[in-house]
């Protein structure tokens, strides 16, 4: 399988910030900067998120609840029982980063791709991609500071300031201004898509010269990369089994199943990456090594589960039974393929 060609970006920025780290002066420039690139961030998703789309898919509650409850209490109970792993599988630091990964919310456009890819329920995996987003915004930094304690900068009255000004604040401003920026934002997606990822690699840049001019990358060897990788299969693998047949346990058919599987058992990279700068601070390069290993894993293995997905004889019935839906699946499917990864879609 490729490599995710942004993936090989955020490499390539890690790799910069190895070679050569911003310090003294350029390094509180590229702090400002890269605060301000979160705040963006965050007012572009909340100017992109529409709530009437979110509303409209509430009557699909169940399905909805099932993928926030993957999302927000069965991963996090996994990355707590990971905690046994400490210090001879994983060391603190790398556990940090791992506990953090199973707090992040889902993705959004490529749970659309996989689930059309596999002849999913494609509006579900949509709505249940933009809720866990919309509640991914509070529950996150929420779950952060409560979990991870000082390391997330805990429950003091600066951090939850500095989650509210840097994450809430943009995000409800981007939501207000959303009728009159929304047209804007439509007819330039392919340029603020570029604006998305480059904000995003200025974060990454920050957060791993900050590391590197704290040594904390001294604490990670080939061994404990290793050992991440294999626990990162296993937590995986773990959820996509759940999902699929967790969902069958609860009635749910085919179609949803897929939706949930692809929906509850990703982590958003571009949500993510942001947060983890503003609750961690120097010690956010080791904290986001996690989520950008497991990212890479769930879209590789996601793939093949949904090629393998669309043969099934149901996939095949369902298409015999409505076949104009295969071109809508399609559509829907290229169009998110086509977004940045882990943005809110545009309404319509």
């Amino acid at each position: 399988m490729p490599i995710d060609p942004y993936i090989a970006a955020l490499l390539g920025t890690v790799g910069l910030a190895a070679l050569l780290p911003a310090r003294g002066t350029p390094a509180d420039v590229a702090s400002g900067a890269s605060t301000a690139a979160v705040a963006l961030l965050f007012f572009l998703y909340g100017a992109r998120l529409s709530t009437r789309e979110a509303m409209d898919g509430l009557r699909h509650w169940r399905l909805h609840l099932t993928v926030l409850l993957c999302t927000f209490a069965v991963f996090p109970l996994l990355g707590l029982a990971a905690k046994g792993l400490v210090p001879y599988v994983l060391t603190p630091a790398l556990y940090s980063g791992l506990l953090f990964l199973t707090l992040v919310p889902s993705t959004i456009q490529s749970s659309i791709a996989f689930t059309s890819m596999a002849r999913g329920n494609v509006p579900a995996a949509i709505c249940a991609g933009s809720f866990s987003s919309l509640a991914g915004i509070v529950l996150t930094p929420l779950l952060a500071a409560f979990l991870l304690g000082h390391s997330a900068g805990g429950f003091s009255a600066d951090s939850l300031l500095k989650i509210v000004l840097q994450l809430l604040v943009p995000f409800l401003a981007g939501q207000f201004l959303r009728r009159w920026v929304g047209g804007f934002l439509s007819r330039n997606k392919r340029v603020l898509g570029l604006v998305d990822r480059g904000s995003i690699l200025l974060v990454v840049y920050t957060a791993f010269s900050q590391g590197m001019v704290a040594g904390v990358w001294n604490q990670v060897t080939p061994a404990r990369l290793g050992a991440l990788l294999g626990v990162e299969a296993v937590l995986l693998a773990v959820m996509l089994s759940l999902t699929w047949y967790g969902a069958k346990k609860l009635g749910f058919g085919r179609a949803d199943r897929v939706a949930i599987q692809f929906a509850g058992s990703k982590k958003s990279l571009a949500a993510g990456l942001p947060m983890a700068s503003v609750l961690f601070g120097a010690e956010a390069s080791l904290a986001v090594l996690p989520l950008m290993l497991f990212h890479q894993m769930q879209l590789m293995v996601c793939a093949v589960i949904a090629k393998r997905r669309s043969r099934d004889p149901e996939a095949a019935e369902a298409r015999a039974v409505d076949p104009g839906t295969e071109g809508v699946s399609s559509r829907a499917g290229s169009a998110a393929s086509r977004t940045a990864a882990g943005t809110a879609p545009r309404s319509g």
